[in-house]
């Protein structure tokens, strides 16, 4: 068994998988997030363009996603703190020369239909 990218330390199977596959949505803000850090660990464009919420979709092109997503190496998750709809984490990766690099954010979600989505991140 695979541990989910995502830092849960449960099996990728039982956890952001099938929020990745479309059998699960995810129920909280942070479950979206981890699922999305997984998304960019395996390459999953399709999921994180269609977990973006409609309003800011249109400022993420899925060849882009999917070009910086394979261009790191992704290392760890650190959630730092979560409210209802926000998350703060660090994503740790190596780019694509091998220099070890953090992605720093303050990530707001919206609930819409039952559905989670990324709106838009403020950068550290």
């Amino acid at each position: 068994m695979i541990k989910c990218y995502c830092g849960s330390q449960q099996d990728f199977a039982n956890c952001c998988k099938p929020y990745l596959d479309g059998v699960k949505k995810a129920p909280t803000a942070e479950a979206l997030m981890r699922s999305r850090y997984s998304a960019f660990a395996t390459h999953k464009a399709d999921y994180l363009v269609t977990t973006t919420h409609f309003s800011t979709r249109k400022h993420h092109k899925k060849e882009d996603i999917l070009e910086w997503a394979k261009s790191n190496q992704w290392i760890k998750l650190s959630v730092l703190d979560c409210t209802k709809n926000t998350v703060t984490f660090k994503a740790f990766y190596l780019d694509d020369e091998l220099m070890a690099q953090i992605h720093y954010e303050h990530s707001v979600f919206k609930l819409e239909d039952g559905s989670w989505f990324y709106v838009d991140g403020e950068f550290y």
